[in-house]
């Protein structure tokens, strides 16, 4: 069946609204995959460097579900990543590099099931390239420094930027604020 644009809308906000129920706060527990093991959380850096590895050093380093999203530019399914429903203070991270991507001031909710932020954390943070993959035109967002598919930018954000940076959670590691 092929949704208009309007139906999929109304899917959405149906499953927004189903999302509700779900634990609300501070103390709720995040869900989905872990994080990236073992991803080394260096002091932010001033300046971006690359980091350049091959496939199979990427793979060795990311979980199969974090290789597909951050090497192959996939996608997880919204309301299913682990941060789309947290409201902690603090940063996240590429979890490919660990480089600052996003911090939780400009983070919102968009009813889309993927975590949403206005802006990235700096804007030497990430790169967008147009995508017109899967019959769509959108902005690709990446990480600037290994270069990891984070999610997409969209133009129908909330003030002060009016953009939403839509992420893949398993993009990201989560770290609290010191």
């Amino acid at each position: 069946m092929c949704l208009s644009r309007r139906g999929f809308v109304s899917c959405l906000g149906a499953l927004g609204a189903l999302a509700a129920c779900a634990p609300v706060g501070a103390d709720a527990a995040p869900t989905g995959p872990e994080p990236t093991p073992g991803l080394a959380l260096d002091a932010d850096p001033a300046v971006v460097v690359p980091v350049v590895r091959t496939d199979a050093e990427w793979k060795a380093l990311l979980s199969a579900d974090s290789f597909r999203v951050l090497r192959e530019a996939g996608t997880e399914r919204a309301f299913t990543g682990r941060y789309w429903n947290d409201h902690r203070t603090g940063a996240v991270v590429c979890a490919g590099c660990g480089l600052r991507l996003f911090d939780s001031g400009d983070k919102f909710e968009s009813g889309t099931g993927w975590p949403s932020f206005t802006r990235p954390a700096a804007p030497d943070r990430v790169k967008v390239h147009r995508d017109v993959t899967l019959g769509m035109v959108r902005e690709e967002v990446v990480c600037a420094r290994c270069g990891g598919h984070q999610g997409h930018v969209f133009d129908d954000g909330p003030a002060p930027t009016g953009l939403r940076y839509c992420i893949n959670s398993v993009s990201l590691v989560f770290r609290a604020a010191t």
